[in-house]
C-alpha cells in the first residue's frame, strides 16, 4: 500500500475513534446545562409562590385588623346604647313614680282658716289643729320630709349607676322608714339595683318582698314583671311564664302587662 493511502486510512480511523468521544462530551455538557436551567426555573417559581403567599398573608392580616377595629367600635356603641337605655328606663320610672306620688296627695285647701292646710303626713299638715301640741306637730312634720330626703338620696345613687351604694341606701331607708309611703318604692328599687347588676337571684328575693310586705302597692305588677324577667335570665322558663301571666291577670291594662306579653311572645318564639 502506498504511503499516502496508509496516512489517509490512519486519519479516517482516528476520526472515527474521536467522534464518539466528542459527541459524548457535548451530550454531557448539554445535560448539565439543562439541569441548571431547571434548577434556576424552580428557584424563580418558588420565589414567586412565596412572594404571592406573603402578599396574601399580609392582605388577610390587614382585613383581620380592620374587622377587629369595626368590632371594637360596635361593642363600644352597644355599651353606650345599653347605658342610655338604662338611663331612660330609670328616668321614665322616676317620672311615673312622681306622678303616682303627686296623685296620691290631697290638694291643699284654699283660703284662710281651712280645717287642714295639707294632707296627713305632709309638712305642715297638722298645724291647723286647734290647741295641738306644737312640738309634737313639728316631729310629725319633719319625719316625712326626712323620709323623702333619704329616699331621694338612695334613688339618686341608683340613677348615677352606683348600685352597691344604692342598695345600702335603700336598705337603710327601709330600716329607718319602714312605714313610710315610699317604703314599697324603696323595696322595689332595691330589687332593681340587684337586677341591673345581673344578680338575678337576689333581685327575685327583693321583688318578692314587695309582694309579701306591700300587697296593695302599685309596684306589685312591676315587681312580678321583673321577677319573670329574672327567672327567664336564669333559664327558668316555666317560672318566668307563670310570673308573666300573673302580671297580665293582675293588671291587664297596665304597661307592665304589655311588657309581660311581649316577653311571653319572645319566649314562645325561641
Amino acid at each position: 500500500m502506498p504511503v499516502t493511502d496508509r496516512r489517509l486510512a490512519a486519519g479516517v480511523l482516528l476520526a472515527a475513534t474521536a467522534l464518539p468521544l466528542v459527541a459524548s462530551a457535548q451530550d454531557a455538557g448539554a445535560g448539565k446545562s439543562l439541569e441548571q436551567r431547571v434548577e434556576r426555573l424552580e428557584r424563580v417559581f418558588d420565589s414567586r409562590v412565596l412572594m404571592q403567599m406573603q402578599q396574601r398573608i399580609d392582605g388577610l392580616e390587614a382585613e383581620v385588623a380592620d374587622l377587629r377595629g369595626q368590632l371594637e367600635e360596635q361593642n363600644h356603641a352597644l355599651e353606650n346604647l345599653k347605658r342610655r337605655q338604662r338611663e331612660l328606663y330609670l328616668d321614665t320610672d322616676r317620672r311615673l313614680q312622681a306622678l303616682e306620688v303627686a296623685g296620691s296627695q290631697p290638694a291643699p285647701a284654699s283660703g284662710e282658716g281651712a280645717g287642714a292646710s295639707g294632707g296627713a303626713g305632709e309638712p305642715g299638715g297638722e298645724q291647723a289643729d286647734a290647741g295641738g301640741d306644737g312640738a309634737a306637730n313639728r316631729v310629725e312634720d319633719r319625719s316625712p320630709a326626712e323620709a323623702r330626703a333619704d329616699y331621694d338620696h338612695a334613688f339618686g345613687l341608683l340613677k348615677e349607676g352606683r348600685y352597691a351604694e344604692a342598695i345600702e341606701a335603700f336598705e337603710a331607708f327601709l330600716a329607718r322608714h319602714g312605714q313610710s309611703e315610699y317604703a314599697d318604692n324603696a323595696q322595689y328599687w332595691k330589687g332593681e339595683a340587684f337586677y341591673v347588676r345581673r344578680d338575678f337571684q337576689s333581685a327575685i328575693e327583693q321583688f318578692q318582698r314587695v309582694l309579701d310586705n306591700y300587697p296593695a302597692s302599685s309596684k306589685v305588677p312591676d315587681a312580678l314583671l321583673k321577677m319573670g324577667y329574672a327567672q327567664d335570665e336564669l333559664g327558668n322558663t316555666g317560672k318566668a311564664r307563670a310570673l308573666l301571666r300573673r302580671v297580665i291577670e293582675k293588671a291587664p291594662e297596665s304597661s307592665a302587662a304589655r311588657l309581660a306579653q311581649r316577653r311571653l311572645d319572645k319566649i314562645a318564639g325561641r
